[in-house]
C-alpha cells in the first residue's frame, strides 16, 4: 500500500509553511486543510477549528517571534490508523523547529539566538487535504534554551535531542516492516499495563535493547540504558503518579522501523508523590503523550516522547506560564 499521495501533501504543507509571514501564514494553512480543520495542540494552544483560529493562537505570534524558521525532520512516516481499524491515513513528522528567537513568546524572553523548538506532528489526510492535526511541543525545553528554569532540577538531561541513531527516519519513499514495528510496540504496551509481574528490569528487557534511549521532555529529561531509564524516570512516574487510568490513542500507527502513536489524553493519574519535584497536589490530571519509537530488530532501541507538561501541572493548580513571568 502506498502513502505517497498523503506524504506529498503534507511536505507541500510543509515548504509553503516555510515561505509563510505571520501575515500571510493564515492563507498558507487554508490552502490544504478543510474549512473545519480539527487541529489539537499543547498547553495553551488546545483545540481549534478552521485555518484561521491556528493561524491566530499559534502560528502568527510564533512566526513573530521566530525567525528565520527552519524545520528539521529527524522522522517522517506514514500509515493507516490501527486505531479506527486502518481506515484512516495519518502522515507524521517530527523534528525541531529552528529559528532565532527574536520576540517574546507567551512571555517567554527572547534570547536572540538560535533556538530548537521540539515538535511532533500528526495530520490526518482524506480526499487530498488535511482534515485533522495534532501538534506538540515541548515548551519547557524552549524555556530552558532562553534560560529559564521553571521547574525544579529534573531527574534526566536537558539536551538538544537528536533524531535517529540509524539517520535513516525519513521515510519519503514508502518502506516495508512496520507491522512487525506496531505489533512490537502494542507488545511494549501490554507489558506496561501487566507491570507488577516480573521486576522492572525484567519487564523492560522483553520490548528493549539494554542500551535503550528515552528522549524524554523537559521537566523529566532524557535518560540512557534501562537501569537508568528506571531509575531517572519509571521509577518516580509508578511510585509518585497513582490512580492510573489509561484512557486509549487516538492514533497509532508504524511504518518501516518507525512508529508511535498520540492520546487526548492517554492517561489520567493523581499527583501524590514529588513527581517532577514538586509537591503532591492529591489532584487527578491528564497527560496529553505523543510516543515515537524506532525498532532495531526484534526490540525498541529509542523513544521520543512529547508530554502536555503545562496540561497536567495546570489542571492540578500550577500555571507555570504565569509562574515563569514573575522569573523576569
Amino acid at each position: 500500500m502506498s502513502f505517497q499521495a498523503e506524504k506529498a501533501l503534507v511536505r507541500a504543507h510543509y515548504d509553503a509553511l516555510a515561505k509563510a509571514t505571520p501575515d500571510t501564514v493564515v492563507e498558507v494553512l487554508a490552502e490544504r486543510t478543510v474549512p473545519d480543520w480539527h487541529w489539537r495542540g499543547m498547553h495553551p494552544f488546545h483545540e481549534q477549528r478552521g485555518a484561521e483560529a491556528v493561524a491566530e493562537v499559534f502560528w502568527s505570534p510564533f512566526l513573530t517571534s521566530m525567525m528565520h524558521v527552519q524545520r528539521r525532520q529527524d522522522i517522517f512516516i506514514a500509515g493507516r490508523n490501527e486505531i479506527d481499524g486502518f481506515k484512516s491515513v495519518w502522515v507524521i513528522s517530527m523534528g525541531h523547529l529552528m529559528g532565532l528567537f527574536d520576540a517574546p513568546f507567551l512571555g517567554i524572553p527572547a534570547s536572540r539566538k538560535i533556538t530548537m523548538l521540539r515538535y511532533a506532528e500528526f495530520n490526518r489526510v482524506e480526499n487530498g487535504v488535511i482534515v485533522e492535526t495534532a501538534l506538540f511541543f515541548d515548551l519547557i525545553h524552549l524555556m530552558h534554551q532562553a534560560g529559564l528554569r521553571p521547574l525544579p532540577p529534573q531527574t534526566g538531561q536537558h539536551l538538544v535531542q537528536p533524531g535517529p541513531a540509524t539517520h535513516d527516519g525519513l521515510l519519503y519513499e514508502d518502506a516495508e516492516g512496520g507491522d512487525d514495528t506496531l505489533a512490537l510496540i502494542n507488545r511494549m504496551i501490554g507489558d506496561i499495563n501487566a507491570a507488577g509481574k516480573l521486576t522492572p528490569q525484567d519487564e523492560l528487557a522483553q520490548c528493549w535493547h539494554n542500551d535503550m534511549i528515552w528522549w524524554g521532555p523537559d521537566g523529566i529529561g532524557a535518560t540512557y540504558t534501562i537501569e537508568r531509564y528506571i531509575e531517572q524516570h519509571q521509577r518516580p512516574f509508578r511510585t509518585q503518579l497513582s490512580d492510573r487510568k489509561f484512557n486509549g490513542h487516538v492514533c497509532r500507527l508504524a511504518e518501516g522501523n518507525f512508529g508511535g502513536f498520540f492520546g487526548w489524553p492517554n492517561l489520567t493519574l493523581t499527583s501524590t508523590g514529588s513527581y517532577m519535584g514538586l509537591p503532591a497536589s492529591g489532584k487527578s490530571a491528564d497527560m496529553r503523550v505523543v510516543d515515537m519509537y524506532r525498532r532495531d530488530g526484534d526490540k525498541l532501541a529509542e523513544n521520543w516522547i512529547f508530554i502536555d507538561i503545562l496540561h497536567f501541572l495546570n489542571m492540578q493548580g500550577l500555571d507555570v506560564l504565569a509562574r515563569m513571568k514573575s522569573f523576569h
